[in-house]
């Protein structure tokens, strides 16, 4: 749905609405500290030494090959291995390089150098997420996050026939998220496909770009689908099965990959296109005070309700109310953060939309499933779909 600003708050009431998230923010930036910066190396400890198991666990040669101790293994691998591979991408490297921490002037925790275990090139992904999205968040024809040119999710983007068969296209998205992460920013540049802009904005070259993002596939595809197996291999010669063994690790990489794109992609659907998300007009944001920008960001944003260990495995994007609202405050705090912003809406008579993982993710389906049909006075349309 689009918004129709008729009924905003009032400048007046905004602006104490304001005041009242800001204060939130500054008691936040005031708790942050060394307690701050011992967790994140803690999890970053703990991750790695989840993946570090995790190969040992798929690489067992001295285990006899298929018995039932080795599927117990290799089954604990591929486990271990997704938990790693999620929690590197949510709660440490998204967070990490949204500026979370670049107060602890840590040469490796900061948003400048690290770099995650996704096909997605890091720089490419801060430009059009941390600045396009983040600022334009669901304003239509701004934040290329919205549907990512491949759903329509309002009536607001023209009906196009592909859309018939967008839930199918939605599977697809959600199993090979960290490709369409990558391949995000050279699709509106039209770098392989489509017709190229004349004008390109991008602060390097579109030479550059194409490099970048070829060199982080490569490295992806070689680290898990090549040097591990590879590495499997002297193991799995002890009992004469060196190439099956390496088979099975390569496997172990792949549905690894799989399990945290699917957890990864419903996450962050979840906390974006729920049935009650707004979307906006350019036209009614220019010229945002910081008031009316809070507002637009909690009504375009969802939360997901959940246990401790379940806000840890979102990288605290259950909390996308407050990601949207404070991305530079370290994630950890959200949750309690989450307590006040609401209240603070319910004060203004601000929706504030939350509910458990079951319920945001079906209304994600039901609209997916909804824009997927046109609507009354929607006409076909052939064009290209918006970068």
């Amino acid at each position: 749905m689009t918004t129709s600003f008729a009924h905003r708050p009032d400048e007046a009431t905004l602006t104490e609405f304001q005041q009242q998230l800001d204060a939130i923010r500054d008691e936040a930036l005031a708790r942050r500290g060394q307690k701050d910066a011992d967790y994140i190396r803690n999890m970053i400890r703990f991750q790695r030494g989840c993946e570090i198991g995790a190969r040992i666990l798929l690489i067992l040669g001295f285990v006899p090959p298929f018995s039932g101790v080795w599927w117990l293994l290799w089954g604990a691998g591929v486990l271990l291995l997704s938990l790693a591979k999620i929690l590197d991408n949510m709660e440490i490297g998204h967070n990490v390089m949204h500026g979370q921490y670049d107060w602890m002037n840590d040469p490796h925790i900061n948003s400048r150098n690290f770099n995650w275990d996704i096909a997605a090139d890091s720089d490419s992904w801060k430009r059009y997420h941390n600045h396009e999205h983040h600022t334009y968040t669901n304003i239509i024809g701004k934040d290329r996050d919205f549907g990512y040119g491949l759903l329509r999710l309002s009536d607001d983007i023209p009906w196009r026939w592909k859309n018939l068969y967008q839930f199918f296209t939605y599977l697809n998205l959600s199993l090979l998220f960290q490709w369409g992460v990558a391949y995000h920013e050279l699709a509106a540049e039209r770098i392989f496909f489509g017709k190229r802009r004349k004008e390109s904005h991008l602060p390097i070259p579109r030479e550059q770009l194409r490099k970048d993002f070829f060199s982080k596939i490569n490295k992806q595809v070689f680290k898990d689908y090549i040097f591990y197996p590879l590495l499997a291999l002297p193991f799995g010669l002890l009992f004469s099965a060196g190439a099956v063994i390496a088979g099975w690790v390569l496997l172990g990489n792949l549905i690894a990959n799989l399990v945290r794109n699917l957890w990864t992609s419903t996450i962050i659907f979840c906390g974006h296109f729920t049935e009650e998300v707004h979307t906006f007009d350019e036209k009614d944001c220019h010229n945002e005070t910081r008031g009316q920008w809070y507002y637009r960001q909690i009504l375009g944003s969802s939360n997901l309700e959940g246990k401790r260990w379940f806000h840890i495995l979102t990288g605290h994007l259950s909390c996308q109310v407050e990601h949207h609202l404070f991305p530079d405050v370290p994630a950890r705090h959200y949750v309690w953060m989450a307590e006040r912003v609401k209240k603070v809406c319910e004060q203004y008579g601000i929706p504030y939309n939350t509910g458990s993982f079951g319920h945001q993710y079906f209304t994600v389906v039901k609209r997916v499933l909804r824009y997927s049909l046109p609507s009354k006075k929607a006409k076909p349309s052939d064009s290209l779909a918006a970068g």
